[in-house]
């Protein structure tokens, strides 16, 4: 792969993230916000805003993952994800967003009085912001054609890496420009009314549906007691945050009982949280057999060839895969056919001997499906499986 085929992937990969659960719900937000938005150029504005916010948070993560990766540590696309304080961090964003759409309260209320006036005159710092949120949730993903100009440009100069991950940036960031830079979109948008209302709230429920998925991948790291202790810890936020609604003696007194219910919260069950769950040797699910170093190489010298699926539970992509292509009964049964072994590759916490393997396949994040046939090079399948391209794949061994 050359510089310019990874940059052209990176743009496309970019583009396709815009599809993922969680994202899409932020930029259908964005978009019918055109509909309050009269005037064209202020339309442009925010527009480039946006963009600057999601193609800078890109440049900047991707500077943040080679320099980690510089200093020696094993780390690949998406470890951000691998820390449980992070996936916490953003279950509790995510709820705040879910309550706020919902109209439990307005963020203005929670702000000093210039700081919201600040934000009222300036949709474009909001615009901003809003691409530095949207990169949050979805940079842990990995789209088609993302994942092999990821794995090439860690490989590159420091400038000439970043320029790729600002073109994931640019391709994410290129449905809601082009939106602001083109007036028919905005005509074909219904008038604003009542149905802004319900259609903001109705965006809620994405929300809450990231919250669940999040505090399920927490399960994974954390086990059932930081799970647990996670939406504890959520019911109390918006607690407090309903306190804050009230007004009166009752704010006062509900909103001191909420903080104080939150401090000793965090204090009594928060350590939970973060606390790693005890590693247990992993076992074999029904077809699958854990991956581990070297369990490739046994398998070929035997003459057996292997899918291996480097998997996350964080990655929505990895957990369709699973639910589809892998689990299809025609494909099951090529397995069967071909004498294939199935193994699994877990990256839901950091492991860095998986992302040995990964770089060893010139990747750097998940889901990635390689078959190991003996006396060839791995193949390496796209990220987005389809029943027809792996009984295609299996048909050639």
């Amino acid at each position: 792969m050359g510089l310019l085929a990874a940059l052209v992937g990176a743009l496309l990969g970019g583009l396709i993230l815009n599809l993922m659960p969680c994202v899409f719900p932020v930029l259908a937000i964005k978009v019918v916000g055109f509909v309050q938005v009269k005037n064209q150029a202020t339309r442009v504005t925010t527009g480039l805003a946006y963009t600057a916010g999601v193609v800078l948070s890109f440049s900047a993560l991707g500077a943040l993952f080679l320099g980690l990766r510089a200093t020696g540590e094993q780390l690949g696309w998406g470890f951000q994800l691998q820390s449980p304080a992070v996936v916490a961090g953003l279950a509790a964003l995510f709820t705040l967003l879910g309550l706020n759409l919902a109209g439990l309260f307005e963020f203005g209320s929670f702000l000093p009085s210039r700081v919201a006036g600040f934000q009222a005159k300036n949709p474009t710092v909001n615009a901003f912001l809003s691409g530095v949120l949207v990169t949050a949730i979805a940079s842990p993903c990995t789209a088609p054609f993302m994942g092999a100009s990821l794995g090439y440009a860690v490989g590159l100069p420091g400038a000439q890496a970043l320029a790729v991950f600002a073109a994931i940036g640019l391709g994410m960031a290129l449905p809601y420009l082009a939106a602001s830079a083109i007036p028919a979109v905005a005509r074909a948008l219904p008038r604003p009314g009542a149905w802004m209302v319900t259609f903001k709230q109705l965006m809620a429920f994405p929300m809450f549906a990231t919250v669940a998925w999040l505090v399920w991948v927490l399960g994974q790291q954390s086990g059932i007691d930081g799970a647990g202790a996670l939406l504890a810890l959520l019911v109390l936020m918006a607690l407090a945050l309903w306190a804050f609604t009230l007004r009166g003696s009752a704010r006062t007194l509900l909103a001191t009982f909420s903080i104080a219910l939150c401090a000793l919260g965090l204090w009594a069950i928060g350590p939970n949280v973060t606390k790693p769950m005890a590693a247990a040797p992993a076992a074999a699910s029904g077809r699958w057999q854990a991956w581990e170093p070297g369990r490739v190489e046994q398998l070929t010298a035997q003459g057996q060839s292997v899918l291996v699926d480097f998997t996350a539970a964080w990655c929505v992509t990895c957990q369709y895969n699973k639910k589809t292509a892998l689990s299809n009964a025609s494909v099951l049964a090529d397995f069967d056919t071909k004498n294939v072994a199935l193994l699994r590759a877990d990256w839901t916490r950091r492991d860095p001997a998986v992302t040995a393997a990964l770089a060893q396949l010139g990747r750097s994040g998940v889901p990635v499906y390689a078959i190991y046939k003996p006396g060839h090079a791995p193949r390496v399948l796209s990220e987005v499986l389809s029943v027809d391209d792996v009984r295609a794949e299996l048909a050639r061994l």
